[in-house]
């Protein structure tokens, strides 16, 4: 778990940690480098969710050995898929990263939502959704293991 109280935003307690797949840890389908390494130190805080339509058909070995819960998802209405699973999860324990259009609900049901701008961008409604913009995943992940960068983000 990943607690802390910014000031003059709010007291979070973070427990599951919700991601999409391709263009958040992934890009053309193969996971990036050094994201491994980091969702297992991650596991050790937060229970990690990985949510994907798996376009490429390979999310399963990507994955492999990482300790996470991974739920493909049918193509269709991905948006609101993955914001039931966060609501079900309980959205006020869930710091949810994305960057695609599919993932803008899920980012503003969560308790912090994190938007990543890499190779395949992000759409601007996901940005305007968004609590935190970050230039790519390894800055969510360091907000994440770095709680006073993050304090200074949302701070007041």
């Amino acid at each position: 778990m990943i607690e802390m109280d910014i000031p003059g935003y709010k007291k979070i307690s973070l427990k599951n940690l919700v991601l999409d797949h391709n263009g958040t840890l992934a890009c053309d389908g193969i996971l990036l480098d050094g994201v491994k390494q980091k969702l297992i130190e991650l596991s050790e805080q937060l229970t990690i969710h990985v949510l994907t339509a798996d376009t490429f058909g390979n999310v399963q070995r990507q994955l492999q050995y990482i300790p996470c819960k991974l739920s493909i998802l049918p193509v269709a209405q991905q948006d609101l898929a993955k914001m039931n699973y966060v609501q079900e999860l309980g959205a006020e324990g869930c710091v949810c990263i994305g960057n695609g259009r599919n993932d803008r609900r899920m980012l503003q049901a969560a308790e912090l939502g994190i938007v990543v701008i890499q190779e395949e961008g992000a759409a601007s409604v996901t940005v305007q959704s968004a609590d935190v913009v970050c230039r790519d995943i390894y800055s969510a992940f360091d907000l994440l293991t770095n709680p006073l960068r993050l304090k200074a983000t949302l701070r007041a």
